[in-house]
């Protein structure tokens, strides 16, 4: 097997941990009649997500790439963005979904990495974990067509997120 595979499935399980905890906590909040908005973003966000990943992969394997300095660059990037994911879910605990769900109860977050970077699930995370994925891959198409592609529905999703955060919270 294609060490650019290997490396792939590797970044592939261990995202899909956080989608995990995401359907967890997603359940959770369900259960406690949190509100869900921007339903039909999310799901183009996750199929947005998933078709990004794949395409990296494909393009890797049809033009028979392999591992390289540009594919340990996109790991140390990968880890990077994951150990944001992680301290952004850390924050935010239960409150964390890949969904934008708002619970009854919810508490705005002034945590560190909240104080300092707005939206860090998204510049800190989401945005250098798909560039790392690019690398990893040498996938220079899909990185050049697709993530300007993606951008489209974060846009969307940030611009929702704004929104329903000044509507719930007065000192957003």
């Amino acid at each position: 097997m294609n060490a650019i595979v290997i490396l792939f499935l590797l970044a592939s399980a261990i995202r899909t941990v956080s989608v995990i905890k995401s359907a967890s906590n997603e359940k959770k909040l369900r259960k406690a009649e949190a509100a869900e908005y921007g339903k039909n973003n999310s799901r183009v966000l996750v199929l947005s997500h998933v078709l990004y990943y794949l395409a990296c992969l494909s393009e890797a394997i049809v033009l028979n790439k392999s591992v390289n300095k540009t594919s340990f660059i996109g790991v140390g990037l990968f880890i990077f963005s994951m150990i944001m994911l992680w301290i952004v879910i850390s924050s935010l605990k239960d409150l964390w979904t890949v969904k934008l769900i708002i619970a009854r109860e919810h508490r705005l977050n002034n945590s560190f990495i909240f104080k300092f970077f707005k939206h860090p699930n998204y510049f800190l995370n989401i945005i250098p974990e798909l560039i790392s994925i690019a690398l990893i891959c040498q996938a220079w198409y899909t990185l050049s067509i697709g993530l300007p592609l993606y951008l489209i529905p974060l846009t969307i999703r940030i611009v929702q997120e704004e929104k329903v955060m000044r509507k719930h919270f007065n000192d957003y």
